[in-house]
């Protein structure tokens, strides 16, 4: 996912100009390249995906599996999700790094710029892939699972996909939202296969994630519509215009809604606790488009940042609070 402010980017390398000749890129040093790195993808920002993650766990989770074992189970997968992410994410600002040089907003990244030298950050990119290729394989020796290793290489193509899909098409913001959408199942997958057949709701949240992720992607894309139409780029706001755009994230939330209470008719040791979740989720992306409203671009910070966070954040932990109190 892009990053929605860069106030706090990486100034560029200097370079030689008339008033310093002397002047010339400094390469920075591996700690301050992986630095540069993790500050510019934001790893704060992987709470969109990770309590879903976590969530499709404790859903999949057999019941006889002891608590020692599902906390290893978690921790590999939270490494999962940590490096897959950082792998998505540098790919993205590899991919774009011409047209983020080019665009204000994001001319400051770090791959952009030249803070962070391109094969600094490609080296890093494909340590992020073999990191997440170890925990995949590592559920083949714990439980003689060979599904995440298997799988490791088409997710990892799958998360990249949304680097080049917007010189394609605008429905992008669907690919984007099918990543983060993977997230449940593939730790579903790792945990207990067979419970991709066995638990419809897993289907449902992955649903609704998409539907969720997609939408807020769409508004994202505004601040970007004039660039992207130049550049040729695609979006639903430079292809479909400003106002086609919110009413398709709206309907896009919407369905989410709707989703999310399928996912809770549809698993019964859902309780109270989630369904009032899923209650105030819902009511957080209403909250999300009347800031939009209210404020415009201005409020994207706000209704980007802080009420999606606040959205996932609570809807995984009512999930599997209610989940271990079964």
């Amino acid at each position: 996912m892009p990053a929605a402010t860069d106030t706090h980017a990486p100034q560029p390398p200097l370079t030689p100009t008339p008033d310093h000749p002397d002047a010339s890129p400094r390469r920075p040093s591996w700690r301050a390249s992986l630095l540069l790195a993790a500050a510019d993808i934001k790893l704060a920002h992987s709470v969109f995906a990770l309590p879903f993650a976590v969530l499709g766990l404790f859903l999949a989770r057999p019941a006889t599996h002891p608590p020692q074992h599902t906390a290893l189970q978690l921790f590999l997968v939270v490494l999962c999700m940590i490096t897959a992410r950082s792998w998505a994410m540098l790919f993205n600002r590899i991919a774009d790094a011409r047209f983020d040089a080019a665009n204000p907003r994001t001319a400051r990244r770090a791959v952009a710029s030249g803070a962070l030298p391109l094969g600094r950050a490609v080296a890093l990119a494909l340590t992020c892939a073999g990191a997440f290729m170890l925990p995949a394989g590592a559920f083949w020796a714990l439980d003689a699972n060979p599904w995440p290793l298997a799988l490791s290489l088409p997710v990892l193509a799958w998360l990249a996909a949304y680097s080049l899909a917007k010189r394609f098409t605008w429905l992008c913001h669907a690919l984007l939202g099918s990543a983060l959408a993977i997230s449940p199942l593939a730790a579903a997958i790792a945990v207990e296969p067979a419970a991709l057949a066995s638990t419809p709701a897993l289907w449902a949240i992955a649903g609704m994630v998409l539907l969720w992720v997609a939408g807020f992607d769409i508004l994202y894309a505004l601040q970007d519509t004039a660039f992207d139409r130049a550049a040729g780029l695609r979006s639903i706001p430079a292809d479909l215009g400003t106002r086609a755009a919110v009413w398709i994230s709206r309907a896009w939330h919407a369905l989410a809604a709707a989703s999310l209470a399928g996912a809770c008719v549809l698993e019964p040791r859902f309780g109270p606790l989630f369904w009032s979740a899923s209650a105030l989720a819902a009511a957080l992306l209403v909250a999300e488009h009347v800031v939009l409203v209210r404020r415009g671009l201005a409020g994207l910070p706000v209704a980007f940042f802080t009420l999606n966070g606040v959205f996932s954040c609570l809807l995984g932990a009512a999930g599997v609070l209610d989940l271990l109190a079964v």
